[in-house]
């Protein structure tokens, strides 16, 4: 079970082993603060894909199936009203948002392997970026509230 911080009443942080065991613990605590927000179903399922493919990339690549920390952090936005998913690691340098994307329009025998995950990621969110942060990666992507 992971240890859940409050930062302020806007920021909370989930420090957990990225295996895949603890997915669900993950996608119930980003749930939770867009709760806060809004009860729209099909956002929260949107959301919960996009969770699900960047902690599954951290938990198999980022630490290799083996686990290791990881920082889950979640921001209300007020101005547009929101949410920001941060995910902090400490695996090896690896920025997915400069991976191509895939050919959608070739048949699926013809695609390449890989990279569909976070081009869905990229599609489904308003907002995605990646930095680099004292040897640990820092992926971020935000979902605006529809009025």
């Amino acid at each position: 079970m992971g240890d859940i911080k409050g930062i302020d009443e806007k920021i909370r942080e989930l420090l957990i082993d990225a295996v895949d065991d603890n997915l669900e613990e993950v996608q119930d605590f980003v749930n939770a603060s867009l709760g806060q927000l809004t009860d729209n179903m099909k956002l929260e399922m949107t959301m919960s894909i996009a969770v699900e493919e960047i902690f599954i990339n951290v938990s198999h690549y980022a630490y290799d199936y083996k686990g290791g920390d990881l920082i889950v952090r979640t921001h209300l936005l007020d101005d547009p009203r929101g949410i920001k998913v941060e995910f902090e690691d400490k695996g090896p340098y690896f920025d997915p948002l400069k991976k191509p994307d895939p050919d959608v329009t070739l048949d699926v025998e013809q695609r390449q392997i890989g990279g569909l995950g976070i081009f869905m990621v990229k599609k489904s969110m308003d907002e995605c970026s990646y930095e680099r942060v004292d040897d640990k990666n820092v992926f971020s992507m935000v979902k605006f509230i529809p009025e």
